[in-house]
């Protein structure tokens, strides 16, 4: 009887605990943001995932704590959202969560207000809480404050950490409007330059200017030459577009040498020529031009990733029907294989061959890709589709 007594006791104990913490809302995603909007608050989502270790030791140590509880149920609307399920992965692929437990702090609107990571003992996760909570994160849409013409530093940058990912052009603007409004006499920081070298895409970029001007303190952190690196590679992505024939789905390729060659030299304006034809013509479907650009390109195959010759090989394989060229597009493939044996490469590999005429081998690849994947828990139709096609 004193053991039942004594197990009621902690039972009831643990519930009380529990009670005493988070309390967290199992509704949608939208009723969460209906109900901060009506109360006035901000959403706090615990992103976890179902196998995480610390997302369990949060939830056993942290969130049942009495002074966790009162803070983040009187100031937050709560959740806690498996980003493995259901809407999970929506909201995962939103706010670009990576790892677990991620907290997400958003405002009504769903906007982002905070991110952070990882396992935090009861004052951490306390204190972090009381800094989000601030009335300035509770006044408005960010796109709404930002319309209005808010230049405040603070809120500038929170645009551009918190919206990186999530909205990129609304965070370049940002960045924008935060350069444009820096003191000129004051010194830009490790900080700042990483933001001004993100968001700068362009020599037409309003921000290129304070590339340019702010020279100086960007040598403080980086050498020369990979400043020059840099705005090379910004002078070039200029000639790129400048050199696409949209109308015709071409690549002036004269043109882009000649503007290019001055700037960074022949070797590294063919290279961003090579590179521009391979991304373009794949991108319009022209895999004539794309296998001559790839042919020039991986020319000396060694020196390539074996996954990047494989991409390659598996466009050759689909949509080329020279003989010479699939050899090529063989050997890229053989290069993947003979790293590791995968029912990817080794259908690629077979496909190639069953193309170039090859069919004995054309037959062991694909067989082999079939036992693969078949051991491997994947999908082995197009293997087998491609040995009823040899036989």
């Amino acid at each position: 009887m004193k053991r039942l007594i004594s197990g009621l006791l902690v039972f009831f104990s643990i519930l009380l605990w529990a009670q005493e913490g988070i309390q967290f809302d199992e509704i949608p995603f939208k009723d969460l943001l209906s109900k901060a909007k009506k109360e006035n608050k901000l959403v706090f989502i615990d992103a976890y995932a179902s196998w995480c270790g610390p997302c369990k030791m949060m939830e056993r140590n942290t969130f049942p704590r009495k002074s966790v509880g009162d803070f983040y149920n009187k100031n937050f609307v709560n959740s806690r959202i498996d980003m493995e399920k259901g809407e999970g992965r929506e909201i995962a692929a939103r706010f670009a969560v990576r790892s677990y437990p991620t907290y997400l702090f958003l405002n009504a609107d769903g906007e982002l207000v905070a991110q952070n990571y990882g396992y935090m003992e009861e004052s951490v996760f306390l204190a972090m809480a009381q800094d989000i909570s601030s009335p300035k994160n509770k006044k408005g849409s960010f796109k709404e404050r930002f319309e209005k013409g808010e230049k405040d530093p603070e809120f500038l940058i929170s645009i551009m950490r918190l919206n990186a990912n999530a909205d990129y052009d609304f965070a370049k603007k940002a960045s924008e409007r935060y350069f444009t409004n820096k003191s000129k006499t004051e010194l830009l920081n490790k900080e700042e330059i990483g933001y001004l070298l993100f968001f700068l895409k362009s020599p037409q970029d309003p921000n290129y200017k304070v590339f340019e001007d702010r020279k100086s303190d960007i040598l403080q952190y980086f050498p020369e030459q990979n400043y020059n690196d840099f705005k090379n590679q910004l002078l070039l992505a200029k000639i790129v577009q400048e050199s696409i024939d949209e109308n015709n789905k071409k690549i002036n390729d004269d043109y882009f040498l000649k503007t290019a060659e001055p700037i960074v030299g022949r070797e590294t304006a063919l290279l961003k020529l090579n590179q521009t034809q391979l991304a373009y013509y794949e991108q319009n479907a022209n895999f004539q031009e794309y296998a001559k650009a790839a042919l020039e390109y991986y020319k000396n195959a060694d020196s390539f990733d074996t996954n990047e010759l494989l991409k390659a090989a598996w466009i050759f394989a689909d949509h080329i029907k020279d003989k010479s060229s699939l050899k090529k597009a063989a050997e890229w493939a053989e290069k993947s294989v003979m790293r590791g044996e995968t029912s990817e490469n080794t259908y690629i590999l077979a496909k190639i061959y069953f193309n170039i005429g090859n069919k004995e081998l054309a037959k062991n690849f694909a067989e082999l890709s079939k036992d693969i994947a078949i051991k491997s828990g994947k999908d082995a139709h197009l293997a087998q589709e491609l040995i009823n096609q040899i036989k």
